[in-house]
């Protein structure tokens, strides 16, 4: 039996395909067009290598090896004549600065405690300023005006020869106000009581110097007790008649205040403490340890004088 003739397909060498499928075409041999993945210790090891090890690069660090750190310097709190650490670390400077303020200091008490002693011990003058006592109050006024001005307007202190006149204008007026208050006190009482505050101004004094408490922190507390004094000495007045009780703790609490005034004014001077005084304000220094002494002597007078 003879076989069967051959199809179209088999005729042309052609194979058929199913309706609307079409054979894939075959993978093309040699080198990919991108590298493949390459085995390595991390998980960036792929065919892009990164820089180094971390998959995000931050800015690259300048380099600062030419610069040294400045220090902004210390806080100033300016204010009332003292500054926060202004920087007075100059020992010249700083011996010049306490020098002028002493030498101030010294010719102010020199005029005072003068005009105490003729108030004092010479009659005629005792019995003038005794009697008129409007003089006194005009002294008031002027010492009340001219510390305000001192102690406010910094500009008036620091210019030369003003404040120097003010300064001496302002000594004069509170020298006649002490002598006026000395007056009616009897000599030996004058002189026991400035005997007593000689020798604790040189005490505070040395003991401000000495001691590693900073007195400077302790404005707040000075404030209060000013407040606490001024109230007391007002309630007093309008209040009471003369008591002796009373007296002897308004002069105690007053010679307290002010001997720590002098203590916290000392060390503003001398400075190395939380607050200091600028070299310029050499006015402003000693007026007031000025104003301390003296008040100082007038509430040991009121306390142990016999008038």
């Amino acid at each position: 039996m003879s076989a069967p003739p051959p199809t179209y397909d088999d005729a042309v060498g052609e194979k058929s395909h199913p309706h609307g499928v079409q054979p894939s075409a075959p993978y093309p041999t040699g080198q990919p067009a991108y590298p493949q993945p390459q085995p390595g210790p991390t998980m960036y090891s792929t065919g892009y290598q990164p820089v180094n090890t971390q998959p995000y690069q931050g800015a690259p660090v300048p380099d600062h090896s030419g610069f040294t750190a400045v220090d902004s310097g210390p806080e100033r709190a300016e204010g009332g004549g003292f500054t926060a650490r202004s920087g007075f670390d100059d020992k010249n400077v700083r011996r010049m600065f306490i020098r002028k303020v002493y030498i101030t200091l010294g010719l102010q008490l020199l005029v005072t405690f003068g005009l105490v002693c003729v108030m004092t011990f010479v009659t005629p003058v005792k019995v003038f300023v005794q009697n008129n006592p409007p003089v006194y109050y005009a002294a008031y006024a002027v010492f009340l005006v001219l510390f305000i001005t001192l102690i406010c307007c910094s500009g008036i202190r620091r210019k030369h020869p003003q404040n120097i006149i003010l300064l001496a204008i302002f000594t004069l007026a509170f020298s006649y106000m002490v002598g006026t208050i000395a007056s009616f006190y009897n000599t030996n009482s004058v002189v026991i009581a400035l005997g007593i505050t000689v020798g604790v101004c040189i005490a505070v004094t040395l003991f401000s110097m000495q001691t590693k408490f900073d007195f400077t922190k302790c404005s707040g507390l000075l404030f209060v007790l000013v407040l606490v004094l001024m109230l007391f000495g007002f309630i007093t007045i309008f209040t009471y008649r003369y008591n002796w009780y009373i007296h002897v703790v308004y002069g105690s609490l007053g010679a307290l205040v002010f001997t720590l005034f002098l203590a916290f004014d000392t060390q503003l001077i001398m400075g190395g403490k939380r607050y200091e005084l600028e070299p310029e304000e050499y006015i402003y220094g000693a007026l007031n340890l000025y104003v301390d002494v003296v008040y100082i002597f007038i509430f040991i007078l009121s306390l142990f004088g016999d008038s």
